[in-house]
């Protein structure tokens, strides 16, 4: 019988489709909605909440530059950044997930999964992220050769420049690293790698989506200067939530990368924010030897990774 004359069969197909596919959106669309969405209202959100912290502390009307007053008052900066985040490059994207699925949990759209072979694949992720390394630090400089506009190159600088100062605050280290490390970490991790990357694998395949994903990770932070070593690092975390079928070790690596980040920060600023140039480039011998154990790394996630899914299949 044909499935068109049996109402009964054309009722599941429709409840089996998910609100974008009932009403005809691309799920890479919506996914690229939301993401305008959330960072706008992230920033609008962090930016009342830091007006409200400075009326408060007193600190708004102090007559000092806006510069000035965001470095001396960093700390509630960032405090107003977290909960942006959390609300909702964390939580809202929980609700969001619901116009792209039918029968399938949230959890498991988002691949907030945990099972036996999770901690192994973490532990892998963690490998993975430091022997990435050297890679990253050679894409930035190659980066620092293309031209960006004068306008994202200031905003940079000035950002460097209230996160140097703000690291040498004597005690900051738990504070940098649960508001700089931690938060980003989870809530980046769902956005990104949870939902941006499961949208557009279910409009274009695994291999677009961990690339676009990547790319988009690293125009999110509006860092041209950073751009190709930040959608480096969005790839790599999207490869390895992937093979793993779980955020966690990219949630994992992700955290180990900033928090890395925080305590060169604050023990070694001068090597952290100093300009990019060839004599703070790695050797390359160095660099060789990242690309070779990044790429065995790669491989053997990828072969654990198909027996895993065997023998769950």
């Amino acid at each position: 019988m044909d499935e068109n004359q049996n109402p009964e069969m054309n009722d599941y197909s429709f409840q089996a489709e998910s609100w974008a596919e009932r009403n005809g959106f691309a799920h890479w669309a919506i996914a690229l909605i939301w993401l305008v969405c959330a960072l706008i209202l992230f920033q609008a959100v962090a930016g009342i909440l830091l007006v409200i912290f400075l009326s408060v502390t007193g600190e708004l009307t102090s007559g000092e530059n806006l510069q000035d007053l965001l470095t001396e008052s960093a700390n509630l900066l960032f405090i107003a950044n977290s909960i942006g985040q959390v609300l909702f490059l964390g939580l809202a994207t929980f609700f969001i997930v619901k116009l792209h699925i039918s029968r399938e949990r949230t959890r498991s759209f988002l691949r907030i999964n945990w099972d036996s072979k999770t901690p192994v694949y973490i532990g892998l992720g963690m490998l993975l992220v430091l022997s990435v390394q050297p890679i990253v630090i050679y894409l930035g400089y190659l980066n620092s050769l293309l031209p960006v506009p004068e306008l994202f190159s200031d905003l940079q600088i000035s950002q460097y420049q209230m996160i140097e100062s703000f690291l040498k605050t004597e005690g900051i280290f738990l504070f940098a690293i649960v508001n700089i490390a931690l938060i980003p970490a989870l809530c980046e991790e769902v956005l990104f790698r949870g939902y941006v990357m499961r949208a557009f694998e279910k409009s274009w395949g695994i291999i677009a989506s961990i690339i676009i994903s990547g790319i988009i990770f690293g125009m999110f932070h509006i860092q041209l200067g950073n751009l190709l070593p930040l959608a480096a690092l969005g790839i790599i975390l999207a490869l390895m939530t992937w093979l793993s079928n779980s955020i966690w070790p990219a949630v994992v690596a992700h955290f180990i990368n900033n928090g890395m980040a925080v305590l060169i920060g604050i023990t070694y600023p001068d090597l952290l924010f100093r300009e990019m140039s060839t004599e703070i480039l790695p050797p390359i011998w160095l660099l060789v030897v990242s690309i070779i154990f990044t790429a065995l790394l790669i491989r053997f996630m990828l072969n654990k990774s198909i027996v895993h899914k065997k023998e769950y299949s």
